[in-house]
């Protein structure tokens, strides 16, 4: 995966993992809804989770969404 998209999705496992709804994301990083709704599915694909609230504690669990 090129760097640029993986500096985008750690953005949006920081995002998710503080609890920002797809649109606050959207708005936050300029990009449609769809396409937060497509990163979030691909990353929850990666993290081998189904949901949100999944996602944030995997994301916790491995350290990950924070600079």
């Amino acid at each position: 995966m090129p760097v640029h998209r993986r500096l985008r999705h750690t953005e949006h496992v920081s995002l998710i993992a503080t609890g920002h709804p797809n649109g606050e994301i959207a708005r936050h990083l300029a990009i449609a809804p769809k396409t937060v709704a497509n990163h979030i599915s691909s990353i929850f694909a990666k993290l081998q989770v189904a949901d949100r609230a999944a996602a944030i504690i995997r994301v916790r669990d491995l350290d990950l969404g924070r600079p």
